[in-house]
């Protein structure tokens, strides 16, 4: 309640995209808002609330109200809560004096802030209402930066915060519960939580009682103050049936453009190339796709005849975290400790131009190959080194939660995969850059590795080295600023494939050729594989190559 902004991840929305998203829940002046109820969770500044305000009390004396009557009308027409005291205390100053502006008595203006007004915590106030309208703009913050009792107690609320969830997304999850029947919610957030693991609780929430009616994808557009880094989107639910999602991209700011997509998005009039409509982007618990093209038919074809990655025998992973790299990871040669303390390790700056070129790093093997924590009155070198870096190393969070064996990594180390044949893959990166380890070197963490005993590798690194690879981890990944995709496990593990047995002879000696050729004979040979007709392979080079035509 006193922190900074930075601090309880205060992201202040710009003023015509509030309007926008107010104009998208269909608040508008011209309808008769004296008996909707609308929320704002995370008030702030008020932009929400003050064009809410600009828009109500007009409606209001248009359909017949009295300003000497507005106070007992108008009490549960708005609500806004907002723990941060300096800004509830300037946002409930200004909703006076607009309301003042409007000819209602002081008095009268201090009645209705006071019961519009709720300085709390939202995930821990009680609202008894329901409310027809819910729009704004939730707070960006990671639990790792909310005090352990208070997630504790969010968690215990809240079934969404799953993984590592943001706290928008329980405020997501509280918002719809207090949605009314036939009521619409607008928030601009991250788009994080539409593909990734963590949003995977709300999403299925969102199917089993919501209709997603429109998204607005607003990456690289700068629609906060001050223009901080973030990937948002503005999406609409509501709580009544409804068939197909309206999408639009990147529309441009500007008053006019907004009112007009805004209209076209909340009627579904209108249709253009700004707007499109597509079926099925809410399926359970499943990533959303927002695909206007026919890459989302061709994904759904491929999806349902081939098995996943996994399924056609090979193994998923990541490479390890230490929670103190400086210590853990040193020169080989330089790490003071017996031989089977210590692993080569591979990193990320390792991979150049689709080659591995080992930079002579070790990291530290606190483990056993049986996975049980070395002993360390058994390696008393490896013992004197921990005792030098002692202090540092039980500061991480995973020595705490364990302080009898304060010197594990964050990740268990599996000797055997050092030496066992795989492929490596960056976590981000411009393009599926895979490189083949005959079996000589450990991961880090920065990097996912492939294995198969079913698989041949050097055919497979052709296979996720290509367009077809790309395709299926683009439409289900979320993209970074510059248009960089994550090859997380997660996305990997979206992959089809066919199974090893079933590929024929000549296509097996084209996939292992084209292991370390450039990309388009890559893609060429993974088309024969999947057996692509040229309609479907410009679907997948125009998903996977748009940046670059």
């Amino acid at each position: 309640s006193e922190a900074a902004p930075g601090e309880r991840g205060t992201v202040l929305t710009r003023g015509d995209v509030v309007d926008f998203i107010l104009n998208l829940v269909g608040y508008v002046s011209e309808e008769d808002l004296t008996h909707s109820r609308l929320l704002e969770p995370s008030f702030g500044a008020g932009e929400f609330l003050l064009a809410a305000l600009d828009r109500l009390l007009p409606s209001y004396l248009a359909h017949g109200g009295q300003p000497d009557q507005a106070a007992h009308d108008l009490t549960p027409a708005l609500c806004g809560v907002e723990l941060h005291r300096l800004s509830f205390a300037q946002t409930r100053r200004r909703l006076i004096h607009r309301l003042t502006d409007y000819g209602l008595s002081p008095a009268d203006a201090e009645h209705l802030t006071s019961a519009w007004l709720r300085q709390d915590d939202f995930l821990l106030t009680e609202l008894k209402d329901r409310f027809t309208h819910i729009v704004g703009n939730p707070p960006y913050l990671r639990q790792e930066r909310i005090p352990a009792p208070l997630i504790r107690e969010y968690r215990r609320r809240f079934e969404t915060i799953y993984d590592r969830a943001d706290l928008y997304v329980p405020f997501i999850e509280k918002s719809l519960r207090l949605l009314d029947r036939g009521g619409a919610l607008s928030f601009i957030c991250s788009d994080r939580w539409m593909k990734n693991r963590y949003g995977a609780r709300l999403r299925k929430l969102v199917a089993e009682g919501f209709h997603l009616q429109s998204y607005v994808d607003m990456t690289g557009m700068n629609v906060f103050e001050g223009n901080p880094t973030a990937y948002p989107a503005i999406f609409m639910l509501t709580r009544k049936p409804g068939n197909g999602t309206r999408i639009a991209r990147q529309p441009r700011l500007d008053k006019d453009h907004l009112e007009t997509l805004a209209l076209a998005m909340r009627t579904g009039r209108a249709h253009g190339r700004n707007v499109h409509v597509i079926e099925g982007v809410v399926a359970g618990d499943q990533p959303w796709l927002f695909d206007t093209g026919g890459a989302l038919e061709l994904l759904r074809r491929l999806e349902n005849r081939l098995p996943l990655i996994q399924e056609a025998g090979c193994k998923v992973g990541i490479g390890v975290a230490t929670g103190a790299d400086k210590i853990y990871i040193r020169p080989m040669d330089a790490l003071p400790v017996e031989a089977s303390r210590k692993l080569p390790i591979v990193l990320t700056s390792d991979l150049r131009s689709g080659r591995l070129e080992w930079s002579g790093n070790g990291v530290l093997n606190p483990y056993e190959p049986d996975g049980s924590p070395a002993r360390l009155a058994s390696y008393p070198r490896f013992a004197a080194y921990l005792q030098t870096h002692e202090a540092a190393i039980k500061r991480r969070h995973t020595a705490r939660q364990n302080p009898h064996h304060w010197y594990k990594t964050i990740d268990r180390i599996y000797p055997d995969l050092a030496s066992t044949p795989k492929l490596l893959i960056p976590d981000i990166k411009g393009d599926a850059n895979v490189v083949y380890d005959e079996g000589a070197y450990y991961p880090h963490h920065n990097l996912y590795y492939v294995t198969s005993d079913a698989w041949d590798l050097r055919a497979l690194q052709t296979v996720l080295r290509s367009a077809v690879a790309e395709f299926f981890v683009a439409m289900y990944c979320v993209k970074m600023r510059g248009g960089y995709l994550r090859f997380q496990a997660q996305y990997l593990r979206r992959i089809r494939l066919p199974l090893w047995e079933r590929v024929p002879e000549a296509i097996r000696k084209r996939l292992r050729c084209a292991a370390e050729a450039d990309r388009a004979v890559c893609d060429q040979a993974a088309f024969s594989l999947y057996d692509l007709a040229p309609p479907d392979q410009e679907i997948i080079r125009s998903t996977v190559y748009k940046d670059e035509r």
